[in-house]
């Protein structure tokens, strides 16, 4: 037992041994890891071979730049806004649905246009498509279609149209009648078109697509700043910047009309007040006209001229007064009677703040106004402003109602200082007085009169040089190279894939194995000495050792001879008796205890290998050899019999064979009789080793009833076969002492396995180097 001890392998650190273990049970089954990666490529490329690609585009805004230098000069005058824009909000209106809507009606998104291919089909842009669809029917029905067809060219002047399951011929141009509405069909690149090639035409609502895109467009701020990236990924590069570039041109669009509407209501309300001061005017002119014909008055008299010089300075004051009173009557007027929102800016107020207060009320309603396109009153914001909205223009009356309180008080104070400068000239003519009465009505109308016309003109100006509020950086650009689907990740996947499906196959299948594989598994059970491994035979024949052989198998049995003969050197009688047993059937007991045999008397020694299992005879049948004796149940059965006459030598074997006999009814009792006991003892004094191959110890209790007739007992323990829970009972039998000078067999290991404690048997280190596994020379050579 010395030297089977020396085989054990040496105490490396148990961790590294342990993952070593791992790793090669995993390595055995390399082929599996193989097939599946090799499986999963070929499948992953077929999926890319017919999967679209995916494009993307993208493009960059700048968001209310406040530096261009064109518009300075504007801004000085106040005719140009510099408010600030709150970048989030300008990010919810680019993704507002709304926007998103009308990008799809104005480039009939909802019209899709696909190349039908063997496996998937490929989609054109609809502004390159070879065919051009006109629908006869209104636009509302056409934007909540779901509808599919196909154009299949005929000729140059035909095609087929397949709607549903008809299918129809029809010439260019004509009205057809399809189940969802009229249409027509004409060629816009009819070399394109080559007969047989068909056309998927795919209708969408409008809101479906609208929605679609919205959640693919994404936008991000670029470093923290005001630039905003706009990008998109879909299958035709095309069509993805042409929807990128048509978004940011709608939204600068939206932008500059909300910017033009307060203009666009001041010049209303200026162009309203004009023509009533264009009547007025008329009216005074023609009545001062008119007193002068009748009076006949051509000049002011030049004797009141020193007198009048102070009175006409005052009259000078009242007139400005007057026109500053009657603007800030209209303006009150305005704001009390008008249904419109915005107030009109820069008339000239000689409060500044009411222009101050009026510019901040109309930018706040035109912020209410571009929220409200995308929320509803609701939204705490527009809440917010409603009452700043309202603040704002309760301030602005009130500050109107202060400032026409002191204009009215000056102007008294003035005409106070009027009366008194007008009893100075009491001598002035009636006709005079009454005649500058018409001409200051006139002076007051014309004033007014010019002043509206240049703030429209200021107004038109601001209107001409509103700007957009996203400055394009770059238009909408996109790679040649598709963005998905990403070649390398899949391949990756796959290749993941490949070995962790065989993984965790083999995971779950080592998980539930509770079959003994090597010798450390018995080991870990059982404490009984190890007498070696028997690796599995690839030979067919039944006896595997000869003179001439050296496999693994053969040596390995030469290597049990040794071992056997070391447990048996206590033993002083020269016969040696060997009983072979196994926890069930199949464990491979009889053929150890023919290759023993075999190998034992390759040595020269007598042999005689005994058939004790009476219940299932095997041996002759095992040697496919034919018996001209009678067996070991005659013997037990029939007192007259002698040993001799039931042993019998073969031509096909090297040792003497008791054959089992037939099966006996009552085996137990017979193996009681005392009759065995004479075939043993004959044995040990005619040879030299007594082999019996004897019944399953969990089977029967055969092998108990004279196990104490053994010199030595081998039990066999079968790889890959039994149960692990039944480890217990040769331990358990070990422990007890029931079977004398216990030792264990293992049988039919898997050397090729590279783990546990398998070792090769060969001619020598050199060729148990050359059987080694690659990963076991790796291993090796790593430790």
């Amino acid at each position: 037992m010395q030297e089977n001890q020396q085989m054990n392998p040496v105490n490396f650190n148990e961790g590294t041994i342990n993952i070593r273990e791992e790793i090669e049970k995993y390595l055995y089954h390399w082929k599996w890891f193989l097939l599946s990666i090799v499986v999963a490529y070929i499948a992953v490329h077929t999926y890319l071979r017919y999967t679209p690609n995916q494009y993307a585009a993208a493009t960059t805004i700048l968001i209310g730049d406040k530096d261009n230098n064109e518009l300075s000069a504007f801004k000085e005058l106040g005719l140009v806004g510099n408010s600030n824009k709150s970048l989030e909000n300008e990010i919810e209106l680019l993704k507002s649905r709304s926007l998103f809507e009308r990008v799809v009606k104005d480039l009939d998104l909802n019209l899709q246009f696909f190349k039908k291919g063997r496996v998937y089909d490929s989609e054109m842009f609809n502004q390159s498509a070879p065919i051009k669809i006109n629908f006869l029917f209104e636009n509302e029905k056409l934007y909540k279609l779901w509808a599919t067809f196909s154009i299949i060219t005929a000729s140059e002047t035909s095609f087929i149209l397949v709607d549903g399951l008809q299918s129809k011929e029809y010439a260019y141009g004509e009205k057809i009648s399809a189940s969802f509405g009229d249409l027509t069909v004409t060629p816009l690149h009819i070399d394109r078109l080559k007969p047989g090639e068909e056309i998927i035409v795919k209708l969408t609502p409008v809101l479906t697509v609208a929605n679609n895109y919205k959640n693919k467009v994404q936008i991000q701020v670029v470093n923290n700043s005001s630039v905003l990236k706009l990008s998109l990924n879909d299958r035709v590069k095309s069509k993805a910047q042409a929807i990128l570039d048509y978004l940011v041109f709608q939204y600068n669009k939206d932008v500059v009309e909300d910017k033009n509407l307060i203009s666009k209501n001041t010049n209303e309300f200026i162009n309203e007040r004009i023509d009533v001061i264009n009547k007025d005017l008329a009216i005074v002119e023609a009545g001062a006209e008119t007193y002068k014909t009748t009076h006949r008055l051509t000049d002011i008299s030049s004797e009141a001229g020193i007198a009048l010089q102070t009175k006409t300075a005052l009259e000078n004051k009242i007139i400005e007064l007057n026109a500053q009173l009657k603007l800030v009557d209209y303006v009150e007027d305005y704001i009390n009677s008008t249904e419109k929102e915005f107030i009109p800016v820069n008339l000239g107020l000689s409060e500044k703040s009411i222009d101050e207060s009026t510019q901040k009320y109309n930018e706040l309603v035109q912020e209410r106004n571009r929220i409200l396109k995308n929320s509803s009153s609701l939204n705490p914001v527009v809440i917010n402003l409603e009452q700043q909205i309202v603040t704002f223009k309760e301030n602005i009356k009130q500050n109107i109602g202060s400032l026409k309180s002191a204009i009215n008080m000056s102007l008294s104070e003035l005409k106070d200082q009027e009366f008194k400068m007008a009893s100075k000239i009491a001598a002035v003519p009636k006709i005079e007085r009454e005649f500058r009465d018409i001409e200051r009505q006139q002076q007051i109308i014309e004033a007014l009169y010019l002043y509206l016309l240049q703030k429209r003109e200021e107004n038109s100006i601001s209107m001409a040089v509103t700007v957009p509020n996203a400055k394009i950086i770059d238009k909408a650009y996109g790679s040649d190279a598709p963005v998905a689907p990403n070649r390398r990740m899949y391949l990756m996947a796959a290749l993941a894939l490949g070995f962790i499906i065989p993984f965790a196959v083999l995971y779950i299948l080592f998980l539930l194995d509770n079959k003994v594989h090597t010798r450390k598994d018995v080991e870990s059970v059982v404490k009984a000495p190890i007498l070696g491994d028997i690796p599995k035979s690839k030979s067919e024949r039944k006896v595997v050792i000869s003179d001439n052989d050296r496999d693994s198998t053969a040596e390995s049995f030469r290597l049990l001879r040794t071992n056997v003969n070391f447990m048996l050197s206590g033993v002083k009688e020269n016969a040696k008796t060997i009983f072979i047993t196994s926890t069930l059937g199949g464990e491979g007991k009889t053929f150890i205890a023919i290759n023993l045999a075999s190998v034992l008397a390759l040595t020269n020694k007598k042999v005689l290998l005994i058939g004790g299992d009476i219940r299932k005879p095997k041996i002759a049948a095992y040697l496919n050899i034919k018996s001209t004796k009678k067996g070991l149940s005659h013997f037990l059965m029939d007192q007259t019999l002698k040993v001799p006459d039931v042993i019998e030598q073969f031509k096909e074997t090297n040792f003497d064979i008791l054959e089992s006999g037939i099966v006996a009814p009552n085996p137990s009792e017979l193996l009681m009789n005392g009759r065995f006991e004479e075939v043993l003892n004959y044995g040990k004094q005619n040879y030299d080793y007594v082999i019996v191959d004897t019944a399953p110890i969990n089977i029967v209790t055969d092998t108990l009833l004279f196990s104490q007739q053994a010199d030595l007992f081998i039990y066999v323990i079968r790889a890959n076969f039994l149960d692990k829970r039944l480890l217990d009972i040769p331990n358990k039998l070990y422990q007890e002492k029931r079977l004398p000078n216990m030792a264990i067999l293992i049988n039919d290991t898997d050397l090729e396995r590279g783990y546990g404690y398998g070792y090769g048997y060969g001619y020598g280190y050199a060729d148990e180097a050359k059987s080694k596994k690659w990963w076991s020379k790796l291993f090796s050579f790593l430790g």
